[in-house]
């Protein structure tokens, strides 16, 4: 997905579809979105601040 985020956002700046600062702040945001869905992914019950479901010990 990194991949082809970063593609997408050398592409937008190549082609004039956006500038420098724009292409950058949609990578990062897609970026980051991409990272939580994975974070959700592996632990289905924490929520988005990284507390861990009840009765579940850290390490």
């Amino acid at each position: 997905m990194l991949r082809l985020i970063v593609g997408n956002t050398i592409e937008s700046v190549r082609n004039g579809g956006a500038s420098m600062e724009e292409a950058s702040r949609h990578a990062a945001v897609h970026g980051w979105c991409e990272g939580h869905i994975q974070g959700e992914d592996k632990c289905p019950g924490c929520d988005s601040r990284g507390r861990l479901p009840t009765n579940t010990k850290r390490g």
